[in-house]
């Protein structure tokens, strides 16, 4: 700009695309070494930075968003890294996004992503995010995106707006229960696909799907399932009381649903409140305020958690349950001690401290193998 054959002539020179605090930081830098960066101006001088190759400038910038990265702010910084080409910047907001996905998506930053990065994160499998809860995130963003074309917030532009993002959605991965309240509801998917997926769900051999039903590593291993009680009753009342049963085990695990059951009077829906809680720190870890819908037999029905609740060694946790609806079976004998062996020979063990008879008769979790993250 200032030497050579395409020097400027012009007494004064503008630079439309750059901030006045941005360019003053990186002239104070220049010139005295001196790093003068905050939340506000760290954006704008990193791409000053880059504008003026000034490399050492632009390190100190993305060591202050690294710093200051947390799961409100990922998806933003996510945006920021990939657009000024910072893969260091890009992959720890990925591993941030991965750790903490239900406080990422909720953000505002979730919504106001482009669709490559859109796509970019439902293709990883380690988000730890039940799918369900996915879908509903990626509906936001689809919203959003209608808005910032200005088209008509229809089912059909919501499909056309996500396009190649759709089909990263593994639909196979969530419950009956939660595909009907939310995706087969939302007029985003063609009825073939709807019926197709509740096929799949509900008969075997399963039909073949277009959708990955491969899980992410957040809800890998072997699904196990533990039965406490020895025997069935009949005639479990409620009246605003829950359920709780204390438990500790010998491993770590992640918890992602129990095993209810239904009612005595015939085919019934009852609503549910389930919940795992820290005995120690007195904190619910996971809750789902959810429904079943049950056959009249004495049998065991699948209630999930949004998302896997993590369940550590040797500590105390109980687990709850809060009913609305008809009288229910019940379980009688409980045992104190139950242990169960996966195909690979993990044994998990769990010890119950309350509760002979009740509700609750089956915890279901993920077993991991030992060597696996």
């Amino acid at each position: 700009m200032f030497n050579g054959g395409m020097a400027t002539t012009s007494a004064e020179i503008e630079l439309p695309d750059v901030e006045p605090a941005a360019f003053l930081a990186l002239l104070r830098f220049l010139y005295s070494d001196e790093v003068h960066i905050g939340p506000e101006t760290v954006m704008t001088t990193l791409y000053t930075a880059k504008k003026y190759a000034v490399p050492a400038l632009e390190s100190h910038c993305v060591k202050f968003l690294t710093k200051h990265l947390k799961a409100d702010n990922a998806f933003m910084l996510l945006t920021q890294a990939r657009l000024f080409d910072e893969p260091q910047l890009a992959s720890l907001c990925m591993d941030t996004i991965d750790k903490s996905t239900g406080n990422a998506i909720n953000a505002e930053g979730f919504k106001d992503i482009d669709l490559d990065t859109l796509c970019a994160v439902l293709e990883r499998d380690t988000l730890s995010i039940r799918e369900n809860r996915l879908f509903g995130a990626v509906v936001r963003w689809a919203e959003a995106e209608c808005y910032r074309q200005q088209l008509p917030l229809t089912s059909e532009n919501k499909q056309k707006v996500l396009g190649k993002a759709l089909p990263l959605i593994r639909f196979p991965l969530m419950t009956v229960e939660e595909f009907a309240a939310g995706p087969a509801q939302s007029g985003i998917l063609f009825d073939r696909e709807v019926v197709n997926l509740f096929l799949h769900f509900t008969v075997n051999p399963k039909p073949r799907v277009e959708y990955i039903d491969r899980p992410r590593c957040c809800l890998r291993g072997e699904e196990c399932s533990i039965n406490r009680f020895q025997q069935v009753e009949s005639r479990w009342g409620y009246s605003g009381a829950s359920d709780r049963i204390r438990f500790n085990v010998n491993r770590r695990i992640s918890i992602v649903g129990f095993g209810l059951y239904g009612s005595i009077h015939g085919p019934a829906v009852h609503e549910v409140n389930i919940q795992i809680i820290h005995n120690d720190k007195r904190i619910t870890l996971g809750q789902n305020d959810t429904w079943f819908r049950c056959d009249g037999t004495a049998t065991t029905f699948r209630v999930m958690f949004k998302e896997p609740v993590e369940i550590l060694p040797d500590v105390s946790y109980t687990a709850c349950a809060t009913f609305k609806g008809a009288r229910t079976y019940y379980g009688t004998k409980g045992l104190k001690e139950v242990t169960q062996e996966t195909a690979i020979g993990t044994k998990t063990r769990f010890t119950f401290r309350s509760m002979a008879h009740g509700q609750i008769p089956e915890i279901i979790y993920l077993s991991k193998n030992p060597n696996q993250n």
